[in-house]
Formats: C-alpha cells, sequence, structure tokens
C-alpha cells in the first residue's frame, strides 16, 4: 500500500472528484483522503445547499425540483473545477450530466465507490431516508425493501454514467465500517 507521500507526487494538486450512488461513503471517504492529502473537502450537497439557501437537499426537491437542485449542481461543479488540491464528494447523480464530467475532468481525477446495492440499502435504512429525496416514495414494505429497489433503478439509469471515472474503487466488505 503506498502512502499519501507517495502518491501526492502524481496527484500533482489536481482534484480528486468521488463519484457513486448514494450511500456509497464518498463524504466520509473524502474526509479521511482530504485529510491524508493535506487538500480541502467539499461536499457538493453543501454547497449546493448554500449556493440556494436551503436547509437540505430533501427541501430544494420538495420546494422547487429536482432538476433546479442539478442545475445549480453543475453551476458547483463549474466553480470547482476553477480550483485546485480538493477533495469532492459529489452528488449521486452528478455523473448523469456529461457537461459534469467535463467540469471534473478538467483538472481532476474522478474515481468511482461502488459498493453493492444491497450493501447501500443496509446503510440508507439504517439511517432513514430523510436526507434521501429520492427515496422518497409510497411503496409497501420496510425500510430495507424499499431503499433497494429504488436504488435499483437508480443503478440502472447510472450505472453507465459512472463508468466514465478514472479510477473505479470497487467494495466488496468494508461498507460496514462506514459511519
Amino acid at each position: 500500500m503506498e502512502t499519501a507521500q507517495e502518491v501526492a507526487p502524481y496527484i500533482t494538486g489536481r482534484c480528486i472528484y468521488l463519484v457513486g450512488m448514494m450511500g456509497s461513503g464518498k463524504t466520509t471517504v473524502g474526509k479521511i483522503l482530504s485529510e491524508v492529502l493535506g487538500y480541502s473537502f467539499f461536499d457538493g450537497d453543501n454547497l449546493v445547499e448554500q449556493a440556494v439557501g436551503v436547509a437540505s437537499v430533501a427541501q430544494i426537491f420538495k420546494e422547487h425540483s429536482d432538476i433546479f437542485f442539478r442545475d445549480n449542481e453543475t453551476e458547483v461543479l463549474l466553480d470547482l473545477s476553477l480550483m485546485h488540491r480538493l477533495v469532492v464528494a459529489t452528488g449521486g447523480g452528478a455523473a448523469i450530466r456529461p457537461i459534469n464530467w467535463k467540469y471534473m475532468k478538467k483538472h481532476g481525477i474522478t474515481v468511482w465507490l461502488d459498493v453493492p446495492l444491497e450493501a447501500l440499502a443496509t446503510r440508507i435504512a439504517a439511517v432513514g431516508t430523510d436526507s434521501r429525496p429520492l427515496l422518497h416514495h409510497d411503496q409497501l414494505g420496510d425500510a430495507y425493501t424499499k431503499a433497494l429497489a429504488r436504488l435499483s433503478t437508480l443503478s440502472k439509469e447510472r450505472g453507465h454514467a459512472y463508468t466514465n471515472a478514472d479510477a473505479r474503487v470497487s467494495v466488496k466488505n468494508w461498507y460496514n465500517n462506514l459511519p
């Protein structure tokens, strides 16, 4: 395993953008990675919330729309693409817009955190879906079953987009250790 000092010269100040499904650990991994590399960390969803002046992504979806959110997310990624030495946890849907890939790859490296859907559903069901507006629906069933069904649909819609990432970290077992 390489240390941060060994890897840093190859990154040469470029931003690192973490992409993947909701619940894949982008924020948790991003904070750790930024600390190890001595980079600044930004959560894309939080930046959109600040830009819009709304407390949560769920509230943005409710008061405006998912398209409004995505438009603001693209603006945030444009602004971040002009910076260096950042680790950015993107929203799960950021990967669906080709323009976002252009911005992320301008001066950055993209890394897909690929976590099995069952693991995502388990994590999301355990913490609840209040902060996950795309998981709010009226289907019958327990939280895990509902989360897994919706995540499966989202994965079919987005899965091909994640393959645009420069690197893929396929996570099989360590997801249970993420907070």
